[in-house]
Formats: C-alpha cells, structure tokens, sequence
C-alpha cells in the first residue's frame, strides 16, 4: 500500500521504521514544525523528521491539517492508508476520509483503557500490572475508533513509564506493520470499542507529579516511576522543591509519613506504609546527585519533614 506517516517523538521513530522495511510504500511524512529546544532555544527538527531525512523521505510539516492546501497535498500522494504514531496534531473530519483505508493509529495502551494524551504514564501510576498497544481507526472521538488489533506488555515493578514506553514503542511498530498487512489481504475487521473499561489518560501536569508522602509506599513508587523521566517527580524540603529519582519500597518500620532517616550511604522517607529508599535528588537550581551525598550537604534533623 501507499502510506504517508505520521508521527513527531523518538517513539514514533520504531514504527516509521519498520514501515520502511516492509513491503508498504512509505511516499511521505507529516509531522510537528521544528521547534525551539534548549538553552539557546534553536529550531531543531522532529525525531521522525530527522529520521525520514536520512531515508530520503519526503517530509511535510504543517502546523495543522486544516487548510484546504494541506489537504489538497495529501490527496495528491494518493496514500491507501495512514498510519500515526504520536502525531501531536488533530485530524479533523475532512481529512479524515483521504485516504482509502484511513488513518490507522498505534496508541500505546489495550482501548479502551487509557484515552488520551499518557496511556503509559497514567498505567503505571495506577498501578497496573499489564498495558498493550492497540492499533485502530481514528475517527472524530478521542481515541474511540474500532479496534484492529491489540498486543500486551507486562508492567515490571521496576518499570518507569520511559522503560516500558520504549518496549512499547518497539513492540508496537510490529503489530502496526501487521495491521496494514491485513488491511491490504482485506484479512482485517475493525471491532468497536465497547464502553466498558473505559479510562482516560490526560498530559501529566507539574501538579500531577508531586509525591504525597500520606499515600502507601507503593503508591509513591508508582507516581515516581509514572513520572519518570518526564515531567519528573518531586516534592518539598524546607520549603524548595526537590526532583526525586527513582525509590524503592524499604520494610523499615517508625517513620512517619515524610519523616527522613539518612545514613551513611541510604536515606530512607516515611509513607503510610513502609518507608521508601531515596536513589536520587535534584535540588532546586542544582544537578541530579545521589541521595547519600544530598542527605549529608543539607544535614538533615529530627525537625525536617519531606513534603514541607
């Protein structure tokens, strides 16, 4: 089939290229304009435009699909379908009907848990012990499209949502190829979504990633690893915001909530239940260090309670 892709961030990339080594013919990319990145703010390009480049693929980068040019752009490769991955741009209802098989999205969760923006973040700070990828017809709802075909990925308790959205991301390129395959054999029926099990997954907030020390200990190691490595985790110690690391579950008993034990080389936080093991800390305004090193430069007393 002909195909133009669609896709903007690193995790878009596995796909594109697992397109290009299949049988489809991948005769364009869309993707976000450059954008402003760093301290010295240059524009720099798409990972998937960077990636299309160095394939020698055409690339388009409206800023929305809306514009009657845009549209007339895509009729004019004529594509059979288009697959996306983490575009970041609404397809509204008028490009929709394009291409003669639509627009096929890879979304990295088993639809219809977990519409939105951060399926993988949202699933593990809940706590879920399996995710997936499903791919499906993008329609005029969030998410909503009837399902072509689903994978599954256990979550591991050392998972952070970067580690588990790269195996995703790599995993989920394969089932992609193998639902255009089955679109083009006609092998394929698209299976509505029913309304059961529906949960969404808007964008992580700053607000969203601040540790709640009343909450059990596997509560806060879920938030922490969800929101690792972006937005990033933190809380307050005297009064300044502190990005925290990964922490682990310690069966150490007598810390209260966001009451702090720092050893020689381990510092220890209170939950609900037991107490978490700090990795490591970025002190505002500062560079990520270990726990240990942090605990003995701040000089931590009986008075220091972490979330204040």
């Amino acid at each position: 089939m002909r195909v133009v892709f669609a896709g903007t961030p690193a995790v878009a990339v596995p796909s594109l290229e697992a397109l290009l080594g299949s049988s489809h013919d991948v005769v364009a990319v869309l993707t976000r304009p450059d954008a402003r990145a760093g301290r010295g703010r240059t524009l720099v390009s798409s990972p998937v435009r960077q990636a299309a480049e160095a394939a020698g693929v055409p690339v388009l980068t409206p800023t929305s699909l809306r514009a009657p040019e845009v549209q007339q752009a895509l009729r004019d490769l004529a594509p059979d379908c288009c697959p996306v991955v983490a575009y970041g741009t609404l397809v509204p209802p008028e490009a929709l009907g394009i291409p003669t098989a639509g627009w096929v999205n890879l979304h990295f969760s088993l639809l219809p848990a977990w519409r939105g923006a951060a399926p993988v973040q949202r699933a593990v700070m809940a706590g879920d012990e399996i995710t997936g990828a499903t791919t499906f017809l993008l329609e005029a709802g969030l998410d909503t499209g009837p399902v072509l075909g689903r994978m599954t990925e256990a979550v591991r308790p050392d998972d952070t949502s970067g580690a588990l959205l790269e195996r995703l991301a790599v995993a989920g390129s394969g089932l992609l190829v193998e639902t255009l395959d089955a679109i083009e054999a006609r092998t394929i029926t698209a299976v509505p979504q029913t309304e059961d099990g529906v949960s969404h997954a808007p964008k992580i907030t700053v607000d969203d990633a601040r540790v709640d020390w009343a909450r059990p200990a596997f509560a806060v190691d879920r938030r922490v690893r969800g929101c690792t490595p972006a937005p990033g985790a933190w809380t307050t110690f005297r009064g300044e915001r502190l990005g925290l690391g990964v922490v682990s579950v310690d069966q150490r008993p007598d810390l209260r909530a966001g009451e702090i034990e720092a050893g020689k080389r381990e510092v220890w936080v209170g939950t609900a239940t037991a107490a978490v093991r700090l990795s490591t800390v970025r002190p505002q305004g500062k560079k990520e260090m270990a726990a240990a090193d942090w605990a003995r430069g701040v000089r931590i007393t009986v008075e220091d309670v972490m979330g204040r």
